[in-house]
């Protein structure tokens, strides 16, 4: 082989073992960037809720109601175990069902309210509510006031609600210690 030919093929050779190595480095360089597991905790029940349009029932009766729409942006169910707030000495969590005679009835929501993943369950009047009982006086229009979620995880949080005056929806109480308390117009 003369010496341009053995200097051409030497070159040839350096350029591959030059781009075998670049490869190799190219190569190990892309599986350096694999992305980390995972290592966030999930989200609390109260994390995954939110809750809209919010409101509570103005009144000076001895009992009154929250309302809203309750909506779980989680991927798994979520379950409201209690309620509370600085206006009531007690609160339920409510259904309205209709009873053996027929006749609408509240009652306290066995298990609480289960919201199913990606679902949303609304409070309203003449069904599911927060139920305020002995209130420590009245509630007026256009006040707001807090209540406090709580959840089977054991996570809370927090909404206001403005009071606004309404007039409907008058069930009647199944169940319960209602001693001292006029059921007869509860307005809820």
């Amino acid at each position: 082989m003369n010496t341009a030919t053995q200097t051409t093929a030497r070159t040839r050779r350096i350029a591959a073992l030059a781009l075998a190595a670049a490869a190799a480095l190219a190569l190990s360089a892309c599986a350096g960037t694999a992305a980390p597991a995972a290592t966030s905790a999930a989200a609390t029940e109260a994390e995954r809720l939110t809750v809209t349009d919010a409101w509570v029932k103005a009144g000076d009766e001895a009992m009154s109601a929250a309302f809203g729409e309750l909506e779980n942006t989680g991927e798994d169910p979520i379950t409201i175990v209690s309620a509370e707030t600085e206006l009531a000495g007690r609160v339920e969590l409510h259904e309205t069902v209709e009873n053996e005679t027929g006749e609408m009835v509240m009652r306290e929501k066995d298990g609480g309210f289960a919201i199913p993943a990606g679902g949303s369950l609304s409070l309203e009047p003449g069904g599911n509510h927060l139920m305020l009982m002995e209130l420590g006086g009245p509630i007026l229009a256009g006040e707001e006031y807090t209540f406090t979620l709580t959840f089977a995880d054991g996570s809370s949080s927090t909404f206001t609600a403005p009071a606004k005056d309404y007039a409907g929806a008058n069930e009647n109480y199944e169940g319960g210690d209602m001693d001292g308390m006029d059921m007869g117009d509860a307005g809820h």
